[in-house]
């Protein structure tokens, strides 16, 4: 679907690479659909027992392509949106997902790795959530599982202000499991990932499933997507893409 999104299986894991370092690896609608087809395949392919996200250049991702957002604030967006379904997928995997995380993990760059079961960092992380900066409301259960890492003064300030976590941060406040120096990153996820891939899947997969609740995180995905379609429409959202495009600060008290 697109060269944006590689992917590779070995001895049981599967690798996703987030590869359009140009854009920072910002996430297109063509991406999304690649991402969700991966995780969707793995749930069904037995030789596939763990999933590894990574990505290339110096970010793992600026989150969604902020020109699909103006498009879809403008009603110039007609295509089917895959990020539902990547989100649905995150919800619904029952494989153990890994990420390695460096640089920039903006919007849902960040909330993915709420799905992951191990996540490990380099020292230049930097997790942002800045929905509420662009007018919008968070995803991916996010609103939920955010806080419930790391409590609601943590998460609020995250949302509401658009606070950055870096990657010492992020493991002292639960987000991650280790730091990890950037030119060992990989190999680290990969240690991970093949250990995971030596133990029984049918224990993995009841364990994580006691863990979380799928059908729960599934439904609060679809009360945050449906307020989520209602921002991008507002006089706020249409203020903040505006400032964007100009690189100017946002007024907001004009607005509402």
């Amino acid at each position: 679907m697109t060269e944006h999104v590689k992917t590779s299986l070995e001895a049981g894991v599967l690798t996703i690479t987030l590869s359009r370092p140009e854009k920072k690896n910002a996430l297109s609608n063509a991406m999304y659909g690649a991402l969700a087809d991966a995780l969707e395949g793995a749930e069904t392919n037995p030789d596939i027992r763990v999933v590894v996200f990574q990505a290339d250049g110096d970010s793992f991702s600026a989150g969604n392509d902020l020109g699909d957002f103006v498009a879809q604030a403008t009603g110039a967006f007609t295509e089917e949106r895959h990020v539902w379904r990547f989100l649905k997928a995150l919800a619904n995997a029952t494989r153990p997902l890994v990420a390695a995380v460096h640089g920039q993990a903006v919007g849902v760059g960040t909330t993915m790795l709420l799905h992951c079961d191990l996540v490990f960092v380099a020292p230049d992380a930097r997790l942002t959530v800045p929905f509420v900066n662009l007018a919008l409301a968070p995803e991916a259960a996010s609103s939920w599982l955010l806080p419930a890492r790391i409590g609601h003064a943590r998460a609020y300030a995250m949302f509401a202000l658009g606070e950055a976590v870096d990657g010492t941060t992020a493991a002292a406040w639960g987000l991650a499991n280790a730091v990890v120096p950037a030119e060992e990153l990989r190999e680290r996820a990969r240690a991970a990932a093949d250990q995971l891939a030596k133990r029984p899947l049918g224990a993995l997969t009841v364990t994580k499933g006691l863990m979380r609740d799928a059908e729960a995180i599934a439904a609060l995905m679809d009360k945050e997507g449906a307020l989520f379609a209602e921002r991008l429409q507002t006089a706020e959202a249409r203020e903040a893409f505006m400032a964007f495009a100009e690189r100017r600060a946002p007024d907001f008290s004009k607005v509402g």
